[in-house]
């Protein structure tokens, strides 16, 4: 990733957050409770501290990249054109770790697509959600650059032989 832009830092609060929060869904089953001792015992801490040492999110003027994962990473890209809305989330559970969640809503979302991001622990996450919808609102004011223009000299182009076919035409008739 580049320098330019803005890095979120994330609150370090998500690791117990994370151990707990996995350790409870482990407890859930009979099957799980032998595992949610050994992850509560040292293995979840374990988990959470590589986990975040991993955790970037990363906006620039076009696009806000996040990534996370030890063993698989996952690394998303959302155009900021494809913003169409940043939720912020915060629960009575998150509030007590200090943490909260944006969620972002892109174009062609639909209720069954899982495609669409959520970032939990960004340290406050009220001024980042406000700087990703100033920096949306600064790409979508900026003028279309020179392939804009090019766009628009090719449409006149067709609309000079168009006249030039329809002068021939009448030229005919």
């Amino acid at each position: 990733m580049t320098d330019t832009g803005t890095r979120a830092q994330f609150n370090p609060l998500i690791k117990p957050f994370l151990v707990l929060k996995i350790g409870v869904v482990m407890m859930s089953t009979i099957v799980g409770i032998p595992l949610a001792i050994v992850w509560f015992l040292g293995v979840g801490r374990w988990w959470a501290q590589h986990y975040f040492d991993r955790l970037e999110c990363h906006l620039d003027e076009r696009s806000l990249r996040y990534r996370k994962g030890i063993l698989v990473t996952t690394e998303k890209t959302i155009p900021l054109e494809n913003i169409q809305d940043v939720t912020f989330i915060e629960g009575p559970i998150l509030r007590r770790f200090d943490l909260s969640t944006l969620k972002f809503e892109t174009a062609g979302h639909s209720a069954g697509q899982a495609s669409d991001m959520q970032l939990t622990g960004i340290i406050d996450a009220q001024a980042f959600r406000t700087r990703i919808l100033q920096a949306r609102e600064a790409l979508r004011q900026r003028p279309q650059e020179s392939g804009g223009d090019a766009q628009l000299a090719a449409l006149r182009a067709i609309e000079a032989k168009l006249d030039e076919i329809a002068q021939l035409l009448r030229n005919r008739q």
